[in-house]
This record gives C-alpha cells, sequence and structure tokens, in this order.
C-alpha cells in the first residue's frame, strides 16, 4: 500500500513540474523540466497498471 501511495505521490509531482513557471536565470530550463514531468507520469503511470494488473491475475 505504501508503494501505491508514493507512485501517486510520484504522479502528482510530474504534473506540478510540467506547470511550474520558470523564470529569470531557470527560464532556459523550462523545456527540460517539462520533458522530465511527462517521463515521471509516463513511468510511474505504468507502474502502477502493471501492479494493479498483477494484482487482479493473482486472485
Amino acid at each position: 500500500m505504501e508503494r501505491i501511495i508514493l507512485f501517486l505521490a510520484s504522479i502528482f509531482a510530474g504534473f506540478a513540474l510540467i506547470n511550474v513557471p520558470l523564470t529569470g536565470a531557470f527560464e532556459a530550463l523550462d523545456p527540460i523540466a517539462t520533458i522530465v514531468g511527462v517521463i515521471t507520469i509516463l513511468v510511474f503511470s505504468l507502474a502502477l497498471i502493471y501492479y494493479g494488473v498483477r494484482s487482479l491475475i493473482k486472485k
């Protein structure tokens, strides 16, 4: 259960990373932050799907 909550928190962190406004010296990192956020959301969403399907198959 703790792992699932951690995965959900990571997905929310990915969404936050996509939506964070970077200004000033960090403005150049905006495309990189967006790409990292999208990859984070995809990886942890796939992990949740994997654990869900594995849980269904075991039962």
